[in-house]
């Protein structure tokens, strides 16, 4: 809770203040120092009547015959919030004409208080969720006791199966507009009954949705991936125990890398399975296998076997798609074949290529 007011609130209260009754306007300590008022002279000066307002705990109010000699007409009422004095509040002028604004400055005070603790508390909440999650992404659980007195404040049940959803924005999207996208996302999580989430900087929102949750809303990710595609892809990692959820995210980092320049916005590792193997083998084996099957051919063969590959080994097919004729697709597949030893027409060693392009591929991304 909030119990006081600090010089940049209380010049913004007497500026609005002001704005509204056009009369000065200042905040009071309890020593009777001004600390902010819409005279700059009298900030750092001392004011009499409001110290004995905040002694007293009672409005004072100065008229024309006043006992406060040198002093000018107004009102000076303390302010307090959760039982204790915040300020008083001192406005210059007839009190039968000020006596209002003091109060309206007094409604102004509380709300703007009310709307900082508001603040702070979610504030406070978020920074919980980004432990959780930073926690969860760790094999290692530093400050276990912690980690669970925030999963029993936001109700996160240890000993059911989660997943972790990566959400990763495109890096040509201007991030002067995050806050818009934030609303966005916040509203699909809400829809699909996620709680725990945070943003990653620089370009990415991280989540943990239970496993149930995540089987009966996958059409809600996926459709809301499909409304700007463009904009940023989601993947899902595998379901997994809790205090496990770090392979989750790499599972779901492992499905991001699969779809990177496919044109897809949806995936669920659930769904992959040569990138599985691609990822569990080490880049040293991973290079020696397209040493010895495709690192001879050109960026155009390779292509060629791409899209020979995606249309079923069809001489016809790929021929229209590449728009070459059918002969000279032929004497191209040919030269593929002399140049690595490998014939794209002949089975097994169209899997090769295949498991070449692939591994390729999931290597220029990783």
């Amino acid at each position: 809770m909030i119990n006081s007011v600090d010089n940049a609130l209380a010049q913004q209260i007497v500026n609005t203040v002001k704005d509204v009754c056009g009369y000065d306007i200042n905040f009071i300590r309890e020593n009777g120092e001004i600390f902010a008022s819409t005279n700059p002279k009298r900030i750092g000066t001392f004011h009499e009547i409001g110290r004995h307002a905040a002694s007293s705990g009672s409005t004072i109010e100065v008229n024309a015959d006043n006992s406060f000699p040198g002093t000018q007409q107004g009102i000076n009422l303390p302010v307090y919030h959760n039982g204790r004095l915040l300020a008083v509040i001192g406005i210059t002028g007839t009190p039968g004409e000020v006596r209002k604004y003091a109060h309206l400055a007094e409604r102004i005070t509380k709300l703007l208080i009310r709307e900082k603790e508001l603040n702070a508390f979610s504030r406070s909440q978020a920074d919980r969720k980004n432990y959780i999650i930073t926690t969860l992404i760790r094999e290692q659980k530093q400050y276990p006791a912690y980690l669970n007195e925030c999963l029993k404040e936001f109700g996160i049940d240890p000993e059911t199966p989660k997943r972790f959803l990566v959400i990763q924005i495109n890096p040509r999207y201007n991030l002067m507009n995050l806050s818009l996208l934030e609303q966005k996302i916040g509203q699909m999580f809400t829809d699909a009954g996620i709680e725990l989430f945070t943003f990653s900087y620089p370009r990415e929102f991280l989540a943990v949705i239970e496993d149930r949750d995540y089987r009966k809303n996958i059409s809600v990710l996926e459709n809301f991936s499909r409304k700007d595609p463009e904009l940023f892809r989601i993947a899902a990692g595998k379901s997994c125990p809790l205090f496990h959820l770090y392979m989750s995210y790499s599972s779901a980092r492992t499905a991001l890398r699969s779809i990177e320049g496919r044109g897809q916005s949806f995936v669920s590792f659930d769904d992959l399975t040569l990138e599985i193997i691609v990822s569990s083998t080490d880049e040293t084996s991973r290079k020696e296998f397209l040493r010895k099957t495709v690192n001879l051919l050109s960026e155009e063969e390779l292509n060629i076997i791409e899209v020979y590959f995606s249309e079923d080994m069809s001489l016809v097919n790929t021929s229209g798609k590449l728009y070459i004729h059918k002969n000279t697709l032929q004497y191209k597949l040919n030269h593929i074949h002399e140049k690595s030893g490998l014939n794209p027409r002949r089975f097994q060693d169209a899997v090769l290529l295949y498991l070449a392009l692939r591994i390729r591929n999931l290597q220029d991304l990783s």
